[in-house]
């Protein structure tokens, strides 16, 4: 260890390198931007790396392996360790979700190290969860926001939340994509990847209901003459396999496993004609910002946080119905200037520079971040007159009555 740089932890995810993931994407930019500015250890997950995968070292960065998973009901106990192991050297703890803050209290009582949380959305909205489920994870996210030194989120939107809910004003930091490139096909490609010669849309996320896979492969599937390529985890979850096996068949469908390699999905990605954006649930998603800097013409589930993401000017679609209708009249639309819409607003928002310059700061316990202003962003007055009328806004009017009701404040 430098004992002249301040030594941070980072907890909560699978490790780095990444593999796949948008905290373990943020994290593996953390480590190759700020190793000479932290000390950083990072904590991993045995089960996702082989043997001959782990090691003691990256890009300056320590890394040190649990033997537990990253993810699930074992992430609460994955969690627990690293922090317990954290408070004998680090000076500042970056936890990235909430699933092992139910313990806070507890490590609070005998830590005065700095604790940094990324609530990651509000998780306990998901629909894969059960009632159980959800329950702990809102208890994890209250202790959170109450024991933190730092809640970081990733969307306005959820910004607004906390301080609502929470009292608490938080830091706005997203997610970078400038390392995301375009790729030329090449008679190579085209062996593999056939596809490549249409104009195709693209889809890469996990397949999980809240992504709206489901939606998609059905509006795609009644439209055969639009080709669609989704990179997933098909295999993980009894959803997604019943989806493959349900549309695999159909012609205009190409369904790929995951892809870990970033030229290869670079080069599916920045080729197709648009991309397709399921998620509903969450803040910022990394796929959304890549496929924006990307210069992707984006058609997106219309949710607060994907309009605040694209600066409201992606296509939105809100069932089947609107979606069909979208992909059916696609080329009616602008495409080439949605998608350097798209880029010039990732160029300014979503570059990993500043993203890592900003978890810096608050490590060095600099001043509070704000919520970033461009004065030329189009969302601020439109966001304000439509978006809100989402769903999230009937969440965030239930969470300040609660707050009127049953006082809420963080302990110093």
């Amino acid at each position: 260890m430098n004992p002249a740089l301040p030594k941070l932890a980072i907890i909560g995810t699978v490790g780095v390198p990444a593999k796949y993931g948008g905290f373990e994407t943020l994290v593996h930019f953390l480590v190759k931007n700020l190793n000479k500015r932290l000390d950083i250890t990072v904590y991993c997950s045995k089960k996702n790396y082989t043997e001959s995968e782990r090691r003691h070292t990256w890009n300056g960065a320590k890394l040190h392996y649990l033997p537990l998973n990253a993810n699930g009901l074992q992430s609460i106990f994955y969690d627990l360790w690293s922090m317990i192991h954290a408070l004998r050297y680090a000076d500042v703890l970056l936890v990235l979700g909430v699933s092992g803050c139910v313990f806070l209290p507890i490590i609070k009582l005998f830590s005065k190290k700095r604790i940094i949380v990324n609530i990651d959305g509000l998780e306990w909205r998901r629909p894969k969860w059960n009632w159980f489920a959800k329950k702990f994870l809102m208890l994890s996210e209250k202790i959170a926001c109450k024991y933190a030194d730092e809640i970081v989120t990733d969307n306005r939107i959820l910004k607004e939340y906390v301080k609502i809910r929470y009292s608490i004003e938080g830091n706005l930091i997203e997610y970078g994509a400038d390392h995301t490139s375009k790729m030329d096909v090449t008679t190579t490609s085209l062996q593999d990847y056939p596809f490549l010669q249409d104009n195709y849309a693209f889809k890469v996320a996990r397949i999980e209901p809240e992504n709206n896979l489901h939606l998609i492969l059905k509006a795609f599937s009644q439209l055969p003459d639009q080709p669609l390529v989704i990179v997933g985890n098909w295999n993980n979850s009894a959803y997604g396999q019943s989806l493959k096996k349900q549309y695999e068949g159909a012609k205009n469908i190409h369904l790929l496993d995951p892809i870990y390699e970033a030229n290869t999905l670079n080069l599916l990605r920045s080729n197709c004609q648009f991309y397709v954006h399921g998620h509903s649930a969450g803040g910022t998603n990394p796929s959304l910002v890549e496929a924006m800097y990307l210069e992707l013409p984006v058609v997106a589930f219309d949710v607060i946080y994907n309009r605040v993401t694209a600066n409201n000017q992606a296509l939105f679609f809100h069932d089947l119905k609107s979606l069909k209708k979208l992909i059916k009249n696609i080329e009616k639309h602008p495409l080439k200037a949605i998608g350097q819409d798209m880029k010039t607003f990732a160029n300014r928002r979503y570059t990993w520079g500043t993203v890592s310059n900003r978890y810096a700061n608050l490590v060095e316990e600099a001043e509070k971040i704000g919520i970033p202003i461009f004065s030329k962003d189009s969302v601020s007055a439109e966001l304000a007159e439509k978006a809100f009328q989402e769903p999230i806004q009937n969440l965030l009017n239930s969470a300040a009555n609660k707050r009127k009701s049953k006082p809420f404040s963080k302990v110093a």
